[in-house]
């Protein structure tokens, strides 16, 4: 048998090291194959059973182990990955739509809308979001949408995040939204029509619904940065449609949209 060369350099994945292991091709070859349970960046799929601060593509990791004797190598029934990060696209994509979860997205109805008495560019919104009381938030869209569009309609609340004291007024929520580039053109997600106040929003299939977990509380998101590390991947399609990368925004309606912005951001 061929003597085995092993080559360690820094890994990608959580500043472990890597094994690269050559040797003739009848060397005998053992492995043993560790997975991470999801641990992926805070804003996102599932929480559980941790959140941490590592990054989407670190959600996966494989660390090949061997004797100076033997060969460490793919499984063969392991999903074809990235050669540069050994993370699967399809795992990727399930591991970000899992860590959204974390995010209490919601319907929500906006009840009563004004101009902020101390603040040019912010609204102030009493929103229905299925609970006992409106909540109140503050939302910058004077320069892009006018207040009477505001009033009784159909909104998308993230309502997880810690409250803001807003030029003394105390905001409980955010109201989403797609954006241009420029930032110069901003519209509010609309769920589908029939959309009840207060029901939780998914990304993915109908029956992604039944697999959602619960949320992350305020604190976990503001302490992980949940909704920073999952908002660079919300995007609008070229039909208007939300998604988490693949995955669009439901809910037991339909679709999430906004009215014409396509391939827009999300925020």
């Amino acid at each position: 048998m061929a003597a085995a060369v092993v080559v360690p350099r820094t890994s990608t994945f959580g500043g472990g090291m890597r094994f690269i292991i050559t040797t003739s091709a009848n060397a005998l070859i053992s492995r043993r194959i560790w997975r991470s349970s999801y641990r992926c960046c805070p804003l996102a799929g599932s929480p559980s059973p941790a959140l941490t601060g590592i990054s989407v593509r670190s959600c996966y990791w494989r660390r090949w182990c061997s004797s100076t004797s033997s060969v460490i190598g793919p499984s063969a029934e392991a999903p074809a990955a990235d050669t540069e990060t050994g993370v699967s696209e399809e795992g990727e994509e399930d591991g970000l739509r899992k860590a959204a979860d974390a995010l209490d997205i919601r319907v929500g109805k906006v009840v009563r809308a004004w101009r902020h008495p101390e603040a040019d560019s912010l609204y102030v919104e009493e929103v229905d979001v299925g609970e006992a009381e409106p909540r109140t938030i503050c939302s910058g869209l004077v320069a892009y949408v006018p207040l009477e569009h505001l009033q009784d309609s159909r909104v998308v609340v993230l309502a997880n995040l810690k409250p803001r004291n807003m030029r003394g007024i105390k905001s409980n929520g955010m109201l989403m939204a797609a954006s241009d580039a420029a930032h110069e053109n901003v519209e509010l997600l609309v769920p589908p029509e029939g959309s009840m106040p207060g029901e939780r929003i998914w990304f993915g299939s109908d029956e992604d619904k039944d697999k959602q977990q619960e949320s992350a509380t305020p604190n976990q998101v503001q302490k992980k940065k949940i909704w920073e590390n999952i908002q660079p991947h919300l995007k609008t399609t070229d039909t208007c449609v939300a998604v988490l990368g693949e995955h669009p925004m439901r809910t037991s309606a339909g679709m999430v949209v906004c009215k014409s912005l396509k391939l827009a951001n999300i925020s």
